[in-house]
């Protein structure tokens, strides 16, 4: 697809926090952020986030900023704090538009901005209501917002749900609270905009581990549901659920492999690794597609999954990766 070279070396989003950070101190947080993007330019990476430097996790940056939900004050079993949903979710205004705007200003690279889906809101936020309806709700909200991202720049927009992968196996997996039916009907309108500028790219991850087995007839409903243009999908083995899941693939969809493992301490071997690009490149063509890392590194900030220095590796290990598939055409 056009423009999936501005694109090739992609990240998730979260960075792994600096020592210190208070993240109530918004000019702490402003002078931690330009060093963030001062190194995404350092390793050549072509999207540049704010690290999620402002969060606690991944939910942080639509979740803080709805009414209705609140946090109880326990901890989940990953570290993050749990919130419940009382009444149906509603912003109080934009969510994320104002940091867009200045980590645009830090770089002549557009900015990436990536979104909880609706359905892993819905998924992981308890609430007395139907879930469904809460996450019909939550659809609304980061719909509008990736219209305002697009609208103040942002080129590139990524909604992750950790949790939906795991459906798309021969069992009837739910997605949390949610069926696997009711997570597609939910995320479904968040990806469809009315009118976008070209180069406007919406990608999705849907996790980044495979059930055992892939049920390519479920993988393809994803897809055809969820109509995002790019899909983040693992490729950590090669596996035949991995590969399963680029069949399904349609083909004016471009694709990101996660070929590095963010939460591995040593560096993947780069043959090896160039090895499981080969095997999907059979399947499908490598002009549309990039690589990343297999997750975010650190979705919730008080449990990195590396330490600054693996990161750094595994980053440049990114850029390593794909300059060896595409040379120096980005």
């Amino acid at each position: 697809m056009a423009d999936t070279f501005n694109y090739r070396i992609d990240h998730h989003g979260s960075l792994v926090r600096p020592t210190g950070l208070d993240r109530t101190d918004a000019e702490s947080v402003d002078a931690a952020v330009a060093e963030a993007v001062a190194l995404q330019r350092t390793l050549r990476t072509t999207v540049v986030t704010d690290g999620g430097y402002p969060y606690d996790d991944a939910l942080g940056i639509v979740l803080d900023h709805v009414g209705g939900v609140r946090r109880t004050g326990e901890t989940a079993a990953d570290g993050s704090p749990v919130r419940v949903a009382d009444t149906l979710p509603k912003a109080a205004g934009p969510l994320a538009v104002d940091r867009a705007k200045r980590l645009a200003g830090l770089t002549v690279i557009a900015p990436k901005v990536t979104l909880p889906a609706p359905s892993y809101l819905a998924a992981t936020v308890s609430s007395p209501l139907p879930a469904r309806q809460v996450g019909e709700a939550f659809a609304g909200i980061v719909r509008a917002e990736i219209a305002r991202l697009v609208d103040a720049g942002v080129r590139l927009i990524q909604l992750d749900n950790p949790l939906l992968l795991a459906a798309t196996g021969p069992d009837d997996t739910p997605v949390g609270a949610l069926s696997f039916a009711d997570a597609l009907a939910v995320d479904a309108p968040a990806t469809r905009l009315d009118t976008r500028p070209e180069g406007v790219r919406i990608g999705y991850c849907p996790g980044a581990t495979p059930p055992a087995a892939v049920d390519r007839a479920k993988a393809g409903r994803l897809f055809a549901e969820v109509t995002a243009d790019r899909w983040v999908l693992p490729l950590l083995t090669a596996s035949a659920a991995e590969l399963d899941l680029v069949r399904a693939l349609p083909e004016d969809r471009d694709v990101c492999f996660g070929v590095v493992d963010a939460a591995r301490a040593d560096p993947e071997d780069i043959d090896t690794a160039l090895d499981r690009l080969d095997a999907a490149g059979e399947i499908k063509d490598l002009e549309d597609a990039a690589v990343a890392p297999s997750s975010g590194f650190a979705d919730v900030a008080a449990r990195p999954l590396q330490t600054a220095e693996g990161q750094r590796r595994k980053l440049v290990l990114v850029e390593t990766l794909a300059r060896y598939i595409w040379g120096n055409e980005f």
